[in-house]
């Protein structure tokens, strides 16, 4: 376990989710999506996780944060795109914890512009319910309104 800043610095956004059972969502996020934990203050149910170069972080529920009542699943609304590599492993990972996954791996292609943005993609929920879409690139190809480009 490391106790550092994250790899390369910071990322611009990070999103910081809170939890009500930290080790149960460490299982989750490393073992079963291969994050790595950067620092950590358990001593305040807090730990800062990076993969890649994705990073977040996970908060014991304490009141500092909450706009409103908190309640299963937390993040409704929302959908966390996490980019990687490559699906298989994390697929692997959690087929291990006998996780279920809330859409299963399946590539789409996205318009942007004037061309398409693939991706192979699979959703999960974490143990608090919250989105999370991983994607691997399958590249881009050229837009036809006609239907997929050849």
């Amino acid at each position: 376990m490391a106790d550092s800043l994250p790899q390369g610095g910071f990322a611009p956004l990070v999103p910081e989710l809170d939890v009500r059972d930290l080790a149960r969502s460490l299982t989750f996020w490393c073992d079963g999506l291969g994050f790595t934990i950067a620092y950590e203050r358990f001593e305040r149910g807090f730990v800062y996780l990076e993969r890649e170069a994705a990073q977040v972080m996970l908060n014991v529920v304490n009141g500092n944060w909450t706009t409103a009542p908190l309640e299963p699943p937390l993040g409704r609304g929302i959908n966390l795109q996490i980019a990687v590599r490559s699906t298989a492993e994390i697929i692997a990972r959690l087929n291990a914890l006998d996780w279920p996954l809330f859409r299963p791996l399946h590539d789409a292609w996205y318009r942007a512009g004037r061309e398409e943005v693939g991706c192979r993609q699979f959703l999960v929920q974490d143990p608090d319910g919250y989105l999370l879409r991983f994607g691997e690139s399958l590249g881009r190809r050229p837009f036809s309104p006609d239907g997929p480009a050849s």
